[in-house]
């Protein structure tokens, strides 16, 4: 028969059984329980965000495999810092300062999306979106902190390779 796929918004380490994953997989006969408990596996540090899963099933040998998507950088962002919300004026009020670790933990996890090749391309990319969320970076505006990257002033920090 070949290939289904089920697509699903998910809460970071909370799938179940339930609706809308467990009706989407009982058709194709594979065990719930332990897709379930992988996709929970693999979503463990995405806990209280949503997350795009994708559930691929073989439907003749009951094989499967799952692809885990990543939230937005802006959820991320936010829920490093412990936010709710973003600045109603970005370029003016500041709701948040990030640490070089926290925005390099937020390049790290969204990696696989981002067009980014190095870590200080991927940091800066990261670092646009604090900028439109109105979140300073180790003490400065984002445009600055972007700046201040590509002039090697953080060479350093943003050395080693990330996945």
């Amino acid at each position: 028969m070949g290939k289904e796929t089920v697509d699903v918004l998910i809460e970071g380490g909370k799938a179940t059984a339930a609706p809308p994953l467990g009706p989407a997989l009982g058709p194709l006969k594979v065990n719930i329980g332990q897709v379930v408990a992988d996709i929970n596996a693999k979503t463990q540090d995405f806990k209280g965000m949503k997350v795009p899963v994708k559930v691929i099933v073989d439907t003749d040998t009951k094989e499967y495999s799952i692809k885990i998507g990543t939230p937005p950088a802006s959820q991320l962002v936010k829920s490093e810092l412990n936010i709710k919300k973003g600045s109603g004026t970005p370029n003016s009020a500041y709701v948040g300062d990030m640490s070089i670790e926290q925005i390099k933990k937020v390049a790290r996890m969204k990696m696989d999306s981002l067009l980014a090749n190095t870590q200080s391309a991927a940091v800066r990319e990261i670092a646009g979106t604090c900028y439109s969320l109105g979140i300073t970076i180790d003490g400065k505006k984002p445009r600055d902190f972007i700046a201040d990257v590509k002039a090697g002033k953080y060479v350093n920090e943003l050395s080693e390779d990330i996945e």
